[in-house]
């Protein structure tokens, strides 16, 4: 009978630090998710999974449907950038249908550089290659640089500009 006395103590000791430790787990849980620095990872994580999809579709063009990779191309973009899509896009309809070309784009790296989540901006550079088949046959493969900025709408990020960063020359230093 001594035996069944010594199990119960320890048994009720594991049940009391296990509800313990489930307690302190729930109120850890629940304070990061009031987190800011969450938050904030967050926003900038958002803002970059937008920026690399949207850089992607603004290069990519279907020479077969233009018109259907322009569409993508509007709902990519905001501001500044869609109001030139926008004045800009029959010219570029005709022109693209008879050149044919069709583009894949790859987001290769990208970075968020700025982010300012009370005004919903972010600036984000990022390194694309661009896989070019002309309607010839020929195929070629192009690496672009590029700076974004985004702005937040409701849910979701768009371009709101997305500039051509040139590759400048890199300077040596010998010594001698």
């Amino acid at each position: 009978m001594r035996r069944r006395r010594t199990v119960w103590p320890v048994w009720s000791v594991a049940l009391v630090l296990g509800a313990l430790f489930c307690g302190f787990s729930g109120w850890t849980y629940a304070q990061t998710r009031a987190d800011a620095d969450l938050a904030y990872a967050r926003d900038r994580d958002g803002a970059l999974d937008a920026a690399r999809r949207h850089i992607a579709v603004l290069n990519t063009m279907d020479g077969k449907d233009v018109r259907g990779s322009l569409r993508a191309w509007a709902q990519a973009a905001d501001g500044p950038l869609a109001d030139e899509l926008r004045r800009t896009g029959d010219a570029n309809t005709e022109a693209l249908e008879q050149e044919g070309t069709t583009t894949r784009a790859t987001v290769t790296d990208a970075a968020v550089v700025a982010l300012d989540t009370r005004a919903g901006t972010a600036k984000v550079i990022a390194s694309v290659r661009v896989e070019v088949a002309e309607r010839t046959g020929k195929s070629t493969t192009d690496r672009k640089r590029f700076e974004a900025g985004l702005d937040r709408k409701e849910a979701d990020w768009k371009l709101g500009s997305l500039t051509a960063v040139p590759v400048g020359t890199v300077e040596t230093v010998g010594t001698g």
